[in-house]
This record gives C-alpha cells, sequence and structure tokens, in this order.
C-alpha cells in the first residue's frame, strides 16, 4: 500500500510551477524543486514518477490556477474587446513585480515546436479559442491576437518598460474598438 502524500499538493505544484517558471525545465535541478518545495526527491519522485512528471503536473496546474483564472477574472464571457485590454494590462502587473514571464511562454521557447509538451498547444488553443470568441468569431484576428499577447509575455520576460507596452496593448485594442463600431 503507497504511503499518503505528507504535503499539499497544490502549494507544492505552486512552488515548482514557478521554479520552472524562473529557470527552464532544463536548468531546474532536482535539488532546486527539493528547496522551492520542501520536499524531498524521492517523495517528488514517488508521486510525479520523474522531473518531467513534475513538470507535466505543475505545468497543467498552471494552466488552471493561473491561465484559466486570469481569463475568468479579465475576460469572462462576454466581456468582449473591453475584456481583452483588460487580459492584456493584466500581464503588466506580475506579483511581486518580478519578471518570470509565463511558464507556456517560456515554455514554447524553451522546448521549440519538436518537443513541445502538451500543455503549451492546450493553453495557445484555449486563449486562441478565448479571443475568437470575444472578437465575435474572427479567427484570423484571434491568431494575431495570440501572437500578440505571447509577444507581450516575451517583452514582459525581457524587462521591457511596462508603461510602453500599457500604450501599445491600450492602441491595439482602441484600434480594435473603432473598428467593431462600424
Amino acid at each position: 500500500m503507497a504511503r499518503p502524500r505528507e504535503y499539499d499538493q497544490t502549494t507544492v505544484l505552486t512552488a515548482v510551477m514557478h521554479a520552472f517558471r524562473r529557470r527552464g525545465f532544463a536548468a531546474t535541478s532536482v535539488r532546486d524543486l527539493e528547496m522551492a518545495t520542501g520536499v524531498t526527491s524521492g517523495s517528488l519522485y514517488n508521486s510525479y514518477g520523474d522531473k518531467r512528471g513534475l513538470f507535466q503536473a505543475a505545468s497543467e496546474h498552471y494552466n488552471r490556477a493561473v491561465l484559466e483564472r486570469r481569463i475568468r477574472d479579465h475576460a469572462p464571457e462576454g466581456s468582449g474587446i473591453a475584456g481583452l485590454r483588460q487580459l492584456f494590462l493584466s500581464l503588466l502587473d506580475e506579483p511581486g513585480g518580478g519578471t518570470a514571464g509565463c511558464l507556456i511562454t517560456n515554455s514554447a521557447i524553451e522546448f521549440g515546436e519538436t518537443e513541445m509538451p502538451g500543455f503549451v498547444g492546450e493553453a495557445f488553443v484555449t486563449l486562441r479559442d478565448v479571443f475568437s470568441d470575444r472578437l465575435g468569431g474572427d479567427e484570423a484576428e484571434a491568431l494575431a491576437t495570440l501572437a500578440l499577447y505571447q509577444g507581450v509575455l516575451v517583452l514582459v520576460r525581457a524587462g521591457y518598460e511596462t508603461g510602453e507596452l500599457s500604450k501599445m496593448i491600450n492602441t491595439h485594442f482602441g484600434t480594435l474598438e473603432k473598428h467593431d463600431e462600424r
């Protein structure tokens, strides 16, 4: 019979998620994960199999706890272009003022197309579908908005001036709103 977990799974997955966001999959060591969680590697591996299994679980947690929550909070169904503007502006306010960036974006860059983890593609589909819905079903504009979203996240990670990004976001969505009014 397997021993019950002696830690809170949500707390551990959140800590692991942040460790991978900061350093990436390859650069995050097992020791880094132990330090981030306060849980031994044996316990982590017993629960998740290996580092990749832990990464997968933390990534799925990220999609639920960060991406889906951000959409609910800033661009809920029916919020249209105004909700998308708020969603994009929310990207500029990273907790603690850090610039660790988005686990989805960072992983897409780290792994590339050939090794891309499934959670990245799932997140892209979620975002594209949300953008399409809020933009009235315009698939081309939804894909362009996904590219802009990922670009903003890369610039945030690179430490780009948030005031400039805010101006760019407001200009873009102002243009979409004017186009939508016609």
